[in-house]
């Protein structure tokens, strides 16, 4: 029982991090129609640049995470007003191919700027424990789930309460409509670009603490698609579900079958839940009429 009980534990965590950049990929999905292949590169490139303000000023935590948002907000913007923008007409197909194209500069600039070597983030923010019960679990870890359980809440009230909101669920309907009724385009794209960057960055910083900070860090944000999927590919919410789900599925098939199980369980679990329901477990259904 304890065994499972860890394992579940750890699963949990990881999911919050897959959950974080779930949220974030539907958020941005939603809003525009871009799938963004490169969410996980966006949260590793900015886990990067949270290493380096970190050390640079000898921040802790809170202190970091509020310079990080900022930070993170105008690389989002940026992305969103000199790569996405100029592509806003241009196939979706093609846009999705920027995205991929754009993952992979990521990836190089990464290298380029702080080398192939894995950095130690502990020199940044040295690890603290708690004990839960039998287990002993970093402060990290903690703050990762606390962090999901915010940004659903928060992204959740943004859609539900705010006139962003309600300009992001009318160009979820239909965009040509929204932009008839006045609603600002540019500037909702803008804003989930921006919301979508930070929810990542936070993601990053919590995960290169807890392991190291590499430019393999992406490969998190490439699990989350399976959370997005499953969750819902327009469902923010569904997102952070999907995500702890998918943890806990990889860590329980890694403990219990083997560690090869874990790269694929994901995987199989949402060819599962799509031959069921196509739209995920809260995605939207399409309606249209003839």
């Amino acid at each position: 029982m304890e065994f499972f009980l860890q394992i579940a534990a750890n699963g949990l965590f990881v999911g919050a991090a897959y959950g974080l950049v779930g949220i974030s990929l539907a958020l941005i999905f939603k809003a525009t129609g871009v799938l963004n292949l490169a969410q996980g590169e966006m949260m590793m490139i900015t886990s990067y640049v949270a290493y380096s303000l970190g050390l640079g000023f000898d921040l802790s935590l809170i202190p970091l995470i509020l310079l990080l948002i900022p930070v993170a907000g105008f690389f989002g913007w940026a992305i969103e007003r000199f790569i996405m923008r100029p592509m806003v007409d241009a196939p979706m197909f093609s846009i999705v191919m920027l995205t991929l194209g754009l993952a992979f500069v990521l990836r190089g600039l990464a290298i380029l700027v702080w080398g192939a070597a894995a950095l130690d983030f502990g020199q940044v923010l040295s690890p603290e424990f708690v004990n839960i019960g039998f287990m002993s679990v970093q402060m990290v870890q903690v703050y990762l789930l606390a962090a999901l359980i915010v940004a659903s809440v928060l992204v959740a009230a943004i859609l539900r309460f705010t006139r962003i909101g309600i300009a992001i669920r009318a160009m979820a309907s239909n965009e040509r409509s929204a932009v008839l009724m006045g609603i600002d385009v540019p500037k909702v794209r803008s804003f989930v670009w921006v919301l979508g960057s930070v929810i990542s960055a936070i993601a990053g910083l919590f995960l290169a603490s807890l392991t190291t900070l590499n430019p393999e860090l992406w490969v998190y944000g490439f699990h989350a698609f399976p959370a997005v999927i499953l969750g819902g590919i327009d469902a923010p919410i569904g997102g952070a579900i999907g995500g702890v789900i998918i943890g806990l599925t990889e860590n329980l098939a890694q403990g219990y079958i083997g560690q090869g199980l874990r790269e694929i369980a994901g995987f199989v679990v949402i060819i599962f839940v799509l031959m069921i329901n196509p739209n995920g477990l809260f995605g939207g259904r399409s309606v249209e009429r003839v």
